[in-house]
């Protein structure tokens, strides 16, 4: 209590504006010294939803998370905010880049279309029409693919696969929403998204399959070369020295039968060792 006793109050920080400044001073009165944990802006927004003011979406939608009735829980639509109110004079005004009262740009990235507001141009944020919210990043960097349904890196144009809708997911590993996440995204080989951290972190602990579909996630060469030695070097008991299996390629998909090892199974198409055992394919009659 004393520590926000001693704090000097709004004003003394950041004084009125006076009439006589030049417009520019105006516009960028106060920049970078608003805002919250997510962006830096010069206003808050009132959530249609419930009526309660926010600085974010991000901080509505982390607050109204943790509501003990579940079915109050709700997130918030960007482009359903109507009203913000400014931070350097309280005004509550409907959405727009510039303050009626005061005239400070309440962001310096403005989007009207998603009511979004970031007064941190370094990101080089911009709106793409396809996604129907703002990225960041420069427009110059990125591209939209239309059958993944998402902006990618152009290193990534004519180098992935596509798989439709791959971003409008959750991450399987943290299970958050990639689509609109903060987080920064990757493209495994096999088309599948998810966060780079968690991507990552997956491959630390030894983990080299997508979680969705199973495939490899890197070049494995050389690790079925190191299998095809242990398999060369350990032999199996009569017992199980003639038992064949039936199994299915997770890099490739194709089905065959191959002798069973308690090394493993290796994939007599591609050569991989990323099988699983299934059951005998059903023959015409």
């Amino acid at each position: 209590i004393e520590r926000e006793r001693e704090r000097p109050p709004p004003s003394a920080l950041f004084p009125p504006v006076l009439m006589e400044d030049s417009p520019n001073d105006r516009l960028h009165f106060g920049i970078m010294g608003f805002g919250c944990e997510h962006y830096r802006r010069r206003c808050q927004i009132r959530a249609p939803c419930c009526n309660e003011v926010f600085p974010c979406r991000h901080c509505h939608n982390e607050t109204t998370s943790t509501l003990r009735n579940i079915f109050d829980r709700h997130e918030l639509v960007r482009q359903d905010v109507k009203h913000v109110i400014c931070s350097v004079c309280d005004t509550e005004q409907p959405v727009a880049q510039v303050c009626s009262n005061c005239g400070v740009n309440m962001g310096e990235y403005f989007c009207n279309i998603c009511k979004f507001y970031d007064d941190n141009t370094e990101k080089e944020q911009f709106h793409c029409d396809d996604c129907g919210i703002c990225r960041v990043g420069g427009r110059e960097n990125f591209f939209h693919c239309k059958k993944c349904g998402s902006c990618y890196g152009i290193g990534l144009r004519n180098n992935h696969r596509c798989v439709e809708d791959s971003m409008r997911h959750h991450c399987p590993i943290c299970y958050e929403y990639l689509f609109d996440s903060l987080k920064e995204t990757t493209v495994m080989k096999c088309g599948h998204t998810m966060h780079c951290d968690c991507y990552h972190e997956m491959l630390k602990r030894d983990k080299f399959c997508c979680p969705i579909c199973s495939r490899s996630v890197i070049d494995m060469s050389k690790t079925w070369q190191r299998m095809d030695e242990e398999v060369e070097a350990i032999s199996m008991p009569s017992d199980y020295r003639d038992k064949k299996v039936w199994i299915l390629c997770n890099d490739c998909n194709d089905t065959t039968q191959v002798y069973f090892h308690i090394i493993g199974q290796k994939c007599g198409h591609c050569r991989s060792y990323n099988t699983r055992a299934v059951a005998p394919p059903v023959l015409p009659q």
